[in-house]
């Protein structure tokens, strides 16, 4: 395992267990709300920390970007971590046992290593830029499906900014006439992961955040899968949407989300 993946494990494994004692008391999780739909708890907060301080412990001068504590600065400018403390509070605030950590380790603006680590289900997906993605250590592939009418896919709504709903309804109704079924959890990171593995075909999202998908585009790419934005270009991070999966359903999702 190369030694910053090493390390990015170590901090997701920290932050996991945060993140599972507080799932089992749900008592004082102090949930607040940051915008429309959108929340954060103490554990978020937590978590994000110990990460951050798990890091530093072997990389004191990299830099940082969290979802909870924004951008943290350092001298060696060349390395910035993209951390998701906990992607899916929703769930978690609501007792859904389906949320995770996500890790990323950009190298000189290229994604390099990346961790989804779900703390419920014990279930760590890692990939190093080059050598592959795994699940606890054993190699994964992405679907190879063609055809849409095959496919079970992900997706996510709109629902921090419901004014997008009418278009995003008629990219869904375009999808879900051709795909065998569609599904709907409430972890980027975790669908990504899932799409890595093969247990989802195909995923798209729009108005997402770098550190939503940061690890799981990596993780997807090096199970062999393609990941373009709603134009089928390469920069899906800027552009906040994501489409990924085998090429050949990427590609017809990606006529679909054009022809909106």
């Amino acid at each position: 395992m190369h030694p910053m993946l090493n390390i990015a494990v170590r901090a997701a494994r920290v932050a996991g267990n945060i993140i599972a004692k507080g799932f089992e008391n749900q008592s004082d999780l102090m949930t607040e709300a940051k915008g429309e739909n959108d929340y954060v708890t103490r554990i978020d907060k937590e978590a994000e920390q110990a990460i951050i301080h798990k890091i530093k412990q072997s990389y004191p001068e990299h830099c940082f970007v969290g979802e909870e504590g924004g951008i943290v600065e350092g001298t060696e400018t060349d390395y910035k971590w993209v951390i998701d403390p906990l992607d899916g509070t929703t769930n978690f605030i609501k007792g859904i046992p389906h949320f995770c950590v996500s890790i990323a380790l950009m190298h000189k603006g290229r994604l390099d290593q990346a961790v989804v680590f779900d703390p419920i289900r014990g279930e760590l997906f890692t990939a190093s830029k080059g050598a592959g993605a795994q699940l606890n250590g054993f190699r994964i592939r992405a679907s190879k499906a063609r055809e849409l009418s095959q496919t079970i896919l992900a997706t996510a709504f709109p629902f921090k900014d419901k004014s997008k709903l009418a278009v995003y309804q008629q990219s869904f109704n375009k999808i879900f006439s051709q795909a065998g079924d569609v599904r709907r959890c409430g972890s980027a990171a975790l669908d990504l992961a899932y799409v890595a593995a093969g247990r989802y075909d195909g995923y798209w999202e729009s108005s997402i955040k770098p550190w939503d998908i940061a690890a799981g585009e990596l993780i997807v790419r090096e199970a062999g899968g393609l990941v373009t934005d709603f134009s089928g270009g390469n920069d899906p991070m800027h552009k906040g949407e994501i489409v990924a999966g085998s090429a050949k359903v990427v590609q017809q999702l990606v006529k679909q989300l054009k022809n909106v």
